[in-house]
């Protein structure tokens, strides 16, 4: 799904687009993906395609799962800020406080747009490892490679939810609604088919979801 276009570039908080591993089936996959989400049935375009490796489809969706939520975040810069977003919220009763494990290990308390600055670099990081995404046609995926998924599409969850929270008037404003739950229905129903997110994690938006899932 191409999704460039939409919003002003910030250079701090937009990527350039991350592309599919090349040296495995990434390219042949992303084109699946496009020719299939161009039908406009979503159930049918996360449904692994026969005969293809299922880590090889996470890769790829993964890959293009952040480059959604990137653009969707990058058009939200100038009112997602540090005065009006001082901490990573999705609703009255739900904060996410920034852990990576590495340098940060103990989760702290940051604004909604530095959560997902650290969350963005953190993915990019995932994905620029070769040992976790690996780039070389028939290159082993890790064994922990689904738990690797599990917590960028759990993360990136979270993003959605504080956009959704805190944001979706503006979104309404700026005419891109349709859009923004285009791209979540897309993303629910392919962390459904695989089981990617736990339920609990999903309260945030828990009747949208639901609505996506039964409709």
């Amino acid at each position: 799904m191409s999704l460039f276009g939409l919003g002003i570039r910030n250079q701090k908080t937009f990527r350039p687009k991350k592309s599919a591993p090349s040296g495995s089936k990434g390219a042949q996959l992303q084109k699946h993906i496009d020719a299939t989400l161009g039908s406009g049935n979503l159930r049918d375009a996360v449904k692994l395609p026969p005969g293809e490796d299922i880590n090889e489809w996470l890769a790829v969706n993964t890959v293009d799962f952040f480059n959604q939520v990137n653009i969707l975040f990058g058009t939200l810069t100038e009112f997602c800020t540090t005065n009006n977003c001082p901490t990573m919220t999705a609703g009255p009763k739900y904060e996410y406080r920034w852990a990576d494990g590495v340098t940060i290990k103990k989760p702290i308390e940051v604004s909604a747009p530095k959560y997902v600055e650290y969350l963005m670099d953190w993915i990019e990081s995932q994905l620029d490892d070769e040992t976790i995404f690996p780039q070389k046609l028939g290159a082993p995926f890790p064994a922990n490679f689904r738990d690797v998924v599990k917590t960028v599409l759990k993360r990136l969850f979270r993003v959605y939810a504080h956009i959704y929270h805190s944001h979706f008037q503006k979104i309404v404003s700026l005419k891109e609604e349709a859009h923004l739950n285009t791209c979540f229905k897309h993303f629910v129903l392919f962390t459904w088919e695989f089981h990617l997110i736990d339920k609990a994690e999903l309260a945030p938006l828990q009747e949208l979801v639901e609505s996506i899932i039964q409709y």
